[in-house]
């Protein structure tokens, strides 16, 4: 089954640092880019970072020095570490996969609250 599946969210006080995780299955992991995005209530769903198969990565201005996306290919895994946590970052995250030209397989989505 072709399926992403997200862990790690959480509450946490500003300041603080979470890391998601997000499990692929059913695909050839390792070459395509991932990428993680998030929708905060009341706004447009936004892409925070990605990672291609040569691990390139870029990051949303909002998040650059404070997330990495990093990815272990052996364990087809994704992840999302998150520093400096601000209450802007509150949001539903949710990993995704290019498999072609877009973004076009998600996951169901973690949420993330930090508090002030």
């Amino acid at each position: 089954q072709v399926q992403l599946v997200e862990s790690g969210g959480g509450s946490v006080q500003a300041g603080g640092s979470l890391r998601l995780s997000c499990v692929a299955s059913g695909f050839t992991y390792n070459l395509y880019r991932m990428g993680w995005f998030r929708r905060a209530p009341g706004k447009e769903r936004e892409e925070v970072a990605r990672i291609d198969s040569d691990r390139s990565t870029s990051y949303a201005d909002s998040v650059k020095g404070r997330f990495t996306v990093s990815r272990d290919n052996a364990k087809n895994t994704l992840y999302l570490q998150m520093n400096s946590l601000r209450p802007e970052d509150t949001a539903i995250y949710y990993c995704a996969a290019s498999i072609g030209t877009m973004f076009n397989l998600w996951g169901q989505g973690t949420q993330v609250t930090v508090s002030s």
